[in-house]
């Protein structure tokens, strides 16, 4: 067998997943909430204002990174949930539904970065723009799944329950990604293109791509934390979980 897929395998098993989380876990934290801080420094020192929105348009270091998170995390939760459900994968069940509090978390921040911008650009806090509404229907999305699988006992159903829908809702996606080609938006087009020229001059992308890689290094540091925990709370009373508890490493 080729090591990477060897060291896969072991990884499954819940105490070296335990080890390998307690890890790197702070260190995804650490070194996200350093390049977020540089990132957020670029933006609002080292970028010039916005020739049509002013400082306003600051925000958008917040709003895009956490509108994208929104979106591939859920996606990643969804595969998650997939492979959990097809080869009964404890630790992709696992990683699933720790995926879901941050997903909440990066969505409600988009909604409310964006309706912070939207005030001066708009006049209003809040209209039922088609991005804003799907955007919103993400957030109920996360919720539910985080309510479905706190609802169950059984953690294993509640994960494919949960992962269900995940599943199901991820079609969700591509409309809030082409809502604003599909729908007459009140909502800027697509400021930021990986393949073509972007909108956007090129001197304020730099911490955009900062605060990008940041909220990704914050969220493995999250994803890492979270399905430790669970993982603790599914094998309490096994004996490597006594030992960890007895050397004082379980948290």
């Amino acid at each position: 067998m080729h090591p990477l897929i060897r060291w896969f395998h072991q990884l499954g098993s819940p105490p070296t997943f335990d080890r390998f989380a307690a890890r790197w876990s702070p260190w995804g934290y650490g070194l996200g909430i350093v390049t977020m801080l540089y990132g957020a420094y670029g933006a609002l020192w080292q970028v010039p204002a916005d020739y049509q929105q002013g400082d306003a348009f600051r925000i958008f270091y917040i709003h895009v990174p956490a509108a994208w998170m929104s979106m591939a995390v859920f996606a990643l939760m969804a595969v998650y949930a997939a492979i959990g459900l097809i080869w009964r994968i404890k630790l992709c069940e696992i990683l699933a539904m720790a995926c879901a509090p941050a997903g909440a978390g990066f969505t409600a921040v988009t909604l409310a970065t964006g309706s912070i911008w939207g005030k001066p650009m708009w006049g209003t806090w809040w209209d039922w723009d088609p991005r804003l509404t799907t955007e919103l229907i993400l957030l109920f999305l996360y919720l539910g799944v985080i309510g479905l699988y706190a609802a169950i006992d059984d953690r294993r159903n509640a994960a494919r329950a949960a992962g269900l829908l995940a599943i199901v809702g991820v079609a969700l996606l591509p409309v809030i990604r082409w809502s604003v080609v599909w729908w007459n938006s009140l909502h800027q087009g697509q400021t930021i293109r990986l393949f073509g020229p972007s909108s956007m001059d090129a001197s304020m992308l730099p911490p955009l791509v900062w605060m990008l890689v940041g909220t990704k290094l914050w969220f493995l540091g999250s994803l890492l934390a979270r399905a430790r925990a669970d993982n603790l709370r599914r094998e309490a009373g096994k004996d490597w979980v006594a030992k960890l508890a007895a050397t004082g490493r379980a948290e």
